[in-house]
């Protein structure tokens, strides 16, 4: 139960910000016994229950923080109705009479709200919202207000039939995926004074909701996380990755099959978690993974400190460690210095070390669910604050290489737009960047499953596993079906996993002209015929591959003999550039020149450091190009 221990103890820490609203539609952190859900429809009354006007809601505001119960807070299906804001189905007592597709329960709504307010715990909105249903003109006031629409019988329109945009109303567009008699309602109660009109924003109607509903809970039990006796949870909440997820941690409602039969007689002899824990963990798990985890389709990964405070994101590549602000600062020629990057990440890490105590717990978890009702913890990992920013610094210089793959936006000063620009920065890739290096964008499933298998990488450091490498080297070997830029990332992620591969080889990002193996001179040799063609197609005005390019599969498997290809196709370069390309020659000859006669004439198959000997001999090439172009 420590994740669940955790969970707690971090919204204990947090407690200063439950409730408060952000804007960039991230959840909150919840206050207990509530929920959010996505609204369409917005209903303004009086505190009288008077009806006064409706709207559909933008999408961008549509996020409502409302009260719940056990019951509808995890809601699959079935009459489960929500205190005070929800569906069409369960306020509109006239929605039966308009053809609402759905079963009504406004009387279970109803039901449940009147208790609310005859109990020593009612709220003036609460009261004004109970008058306005009672009266039972839900459906008739949005109809009138042209906020929802009948068909010619006069019943709710299913389908709006004129699909331009400009004529199609926005409850339409609000609710495409299961029509406007579905729609989600709430509250805004205007009282003469109060400032909190909208329901979702009452902070003295949060509170007066929990009082209420604590005192519905009766049974009490030990609580296995407090270890006290308290008022148990009979069922947990969902909606835990997004609002409309409805798998769970923690589900005990099988009583007829085998979930626990056999071995318990209740669910209850298994584990029990008070009401309060429950609610506190899942809402401080809901609120972590909105601000800071990382999500791909089901998979959800986070990481946070107990006590609240900001520490660095293990999923994040260099970049976004570090931040673009310093890596601005770096002119192009200093972006391949290693030592200026490890000042950087230094620094960094430093100062989350200053914020974060050795002894202050972290800790790393994974969430996946392979069905729509039930979620498992696939990574779990707790770590001293002090371990956690050493195996992120570690992971940072050892798995280090330049990439060009992301990209910023500029003001061009000419135009006055802005520009995509690539921006080359050195260090290591995300887990993201590396599975869809390997796999590619379009592959979800492998690529979640890369993702799980590089975290341990990261957080434990363990090895990387050899067959994502012999993977990443693949692809990068292979330049046929992708675009240049997903290769040239393909490539320089393929160099960064084989230098963590390999740590004791020291490989530098830098070219090293005093490396003498034979694939780093391999590598190095097919750059240099690259450019060589290159340069003098360019002259040509010519745009197609090289044939280093269109042969690097082949002579990865095979260099001794390739090379000689290459080397052949080359002449009529030679011959076109002239005394132009003499420089190039002579360090193609220094270099087959410093190989072992064996080994140069072995036609054994290339192993990933050719990769490394070709990306440093290519960007010293790209380096020296621009010094020869500004020798200033």
């Amino acid at each position: 139960m420590n994740w669940i221990q955790n969970l707690y103890e971090t919204y204990e820490q947090c407690k200063s910000v439950v409730g408060l609203a952000s804007d960039d539609d991230k959840v909150p952190l919840l206050p207990i016994c509530h929920t959010t859900q996505k609204a369409q429809i917005e209903i303004v009354i009086d505190a009288d229950g008077n009806f006064k006007r409706a709207s559909v809601i933008e999408q961008t505001k549509a996020t409502t923080l409302i009260p719940c119960t056990e019951e509808s807070g995890g809601r699959t299906s079935g009459e489960a109705p929500h205190p005070l804001c929800d569906k069409l189905q369960y306020i509109a007592k006239d929605y039966e009479y308009y053809g609402g597709k759905k079963k009504h329960y406004f009387g279970s709504y109803h039901k449940g709200l009147k208790e609310w307010c005859a109990s020593a715990y009612r709220h003036h909105k609460a009261e004004a919202v109970l008058k306005y249903i009672e009266k039972g003109n839900v459906i008739r006031d949005l109809v009138d207000y042209k906020v929802l629409y009948l068909d010619a019988d006069g019943l709710l329109l299913e389908k709006w039939n004129d699909q331009s945009n400009e004529n199609i109303p926005t409850i339409f567009k609000a609710t495409s995926n299961s029509g406007q008699s579905d729609a989600f309602v709430r509250w805004i109660v205007e009282i003469p004074y109060d400032a909190q009109s909208a329901v979702w924003t009452d902070k003295s109607l949060f509170d007066i909701w929990i009082g209420f509903y604590c005192t519905v809970i009766r049974k009490q039990d030990l609580c296995y996380v407090t270890g006290t006796n308290t008022f148990m949870a009979d069922q947990h909440p969902a909606k835990i990755r997004n609002a409309g997820d409805k798998a769970k941690l923690i589900s005990s409602n099988d009583t007829s099959g085998f979930t626990f039969r056999g071995r318990f007689l209740s669910a209850e002899q298994c584990c029990g978690v008070s009401f309060e824990v429950t609610q506190k963990a899942h809402n401080a798990l809901k609120w972590l993974i909105s601000k800071q985890g990382y999500r791909n389709d089901t998979q959800a990964i986070v990481a946070w400190a107990t006590n609240g405070k900001k520490i660095p994101d293990p999923l994040a590549d260099a970049l976004a460690l570090i931040g673009l602000d310093d890596f601005r600062e770096d002119t192009d020629t200093s972006v391949f210095t290693a030592q200026d990057f490890a000042l950087k990440l230094n620094r960094k890490i430093s100062g989350y070390r200053s914020d974060i105590g050795n002894t202050d717990n972290i800790v790393v978890m994974g969430l996946d669910s392979a069905t729509p009702g039930r979620m498992s913890i696939t990574f779990y990992r707790e770590l001293k604050g002090l371990d956690f920013l050493n195996r992120i610094e570690d992971w940072h210089k050892k798995c280090s290489w330049v990439h060009d793959y992301r990209f910023i936006e500029m003001d061009n000063t000419m135009t006055g737009k802005k520009e995509r620009k690539p921006l080359r920065f050195l260090g290591a890739p995300s887990p993201k960047d590396i599975a869809e290096a390997i796999y590619g964008k379009k592959n979800e499933i492998l690529n979640k499953s890369t993702v799980e298998r590089i975290l341990p990488c990261i957080i434990d450091g363990r090895d990387i596993p050899s067959d994502l490498v012999e993977s990443a080297i693949r692809r990068a070997s292979n330049r046929f079906g992708i675009e240049i830029w997903e290769w040239n990332k393909a490539l320089s992620i393929a160099c960064a996993l084989y230098k963590k591969m390999h740590e004791e080889e020291e490989y530098t990002v830098a070219l090293d002209e005093n490396r003498r193996t034979r694939d780093y001179l391999y590598g190095r040799i097919l750059a240099l015929a690259e450019n060589l063609e290159q340069w003098a197609l360019s002259e040509g005005e010519k745009d197609r591959q090289t044939t280093a390019a269109r042969l690097m599969q082949r002579f990865a498997d095979h260099p001794y003999s390739t090379w000689r290809s290459i080397e052949l196709s080359l002449v009529p370069y030679k011959a076109k550039l002239g005394g132009k390309s003499i420089k190039i020659q002579r360090k193609i000859s220094e270099i087959v020149a410093a190989f072992e006669p064996e080994d140069f004439t072995s036609d054994r198959k290339l192993s990933g450091e050719f990769l490394l000997g070709y990306h440093s001999q290519r960007d010293a090439l790209r380096r020296q190009k621009e010094v020869d172009k500004n020798p200033d």
